[in-house]
């Protein structure tokens, strides 16, 4: 059995393969993709890119989903350009087809999910923060019920209303020394309560 072999004075006599130009046909340059070549890659990128990229904005209306839409597009033409038979048509629609094709599946993918990561985090509380908060507001107001009037509307007065010490003297009409007393001894009760839940 006889092997072929190119010979360099063979490969000399072989044509020179042609490079693609932008004239060439849709159908031609899916052909030289097939063959893995780049520059017909990069004609029909350029040729198709903005009418892509237009189709899958005014479908999933968000860019960042859209951009990797018309990535993915141009990675499946890479990928499948082998599949492409010039006899069944043009290859236009076929281009379209597979733009279709990423377009619906970046649609279908993970639309729950933000497009745009937020620059800082967020910091409202989640579900369990909120039960957690809810809890110990229950604890606090029940431990707050426990303690003698005089120390409760102090503490209301300085932690609810916001009101200053002064101010909490000069709305009760006594001495900023009785409030700074009365407060101190509510927190220790409030701190000997809410331990005694906690235990």
């Amino acid at each position: 059995m006889e092997l072929a072999l190119d010979t360099p004075a063979r490969l000399r006599a072989l044509p020179a393969p042609e490079q693609p130009t932008s004239d060439a046909s849709d159908a031609d340059l899916l052909v030289l993709v097939a063959e893995r070549d780049r520059q017909a890659f990069e004609i029909l990128y350029h040729r198709y890119v903005r009418s892509m990229f237009g189709l899958a904005l005014r479908r999933l209306r968000d860019r960042q989903r859209a951009e990797d839409a018309v990535q993915e597009t141009f990675a499946s033409i890479w990928r499948a350009a082998r599949s492409y038979r010039p006899e069944r048509g043009p290859g236009a629609p076929w281009l379209y087809a597979v733009a279709r094709n990423a377009i619906v599946d970046r649609a279908r993918a993970r639309t729950d999910l933000p497009a745009e990561i937020p620059d800082s985090a967020d910091h409202e509380a989640g579900p369990s923060d909120q039960a957690e908060q809810s809890w110990v507001s229950w604890r606090v107001h029940r431990a707050l019920e426990e303690l003698p009037e005089r120390e409760r509307e102090v503490i209301a007065l300085a932690y609810w209303s916001g009101l200053s010490q002064s101010e909490v003297a000069d709305f009760l009409g006594i001495p900023l020394g009785t409030v700074k007393t009365r407060t101190r001894a509510a927190l220790a009760h409030l701190a000997d309560v809410l331990g005694e839940e906690l235990a």
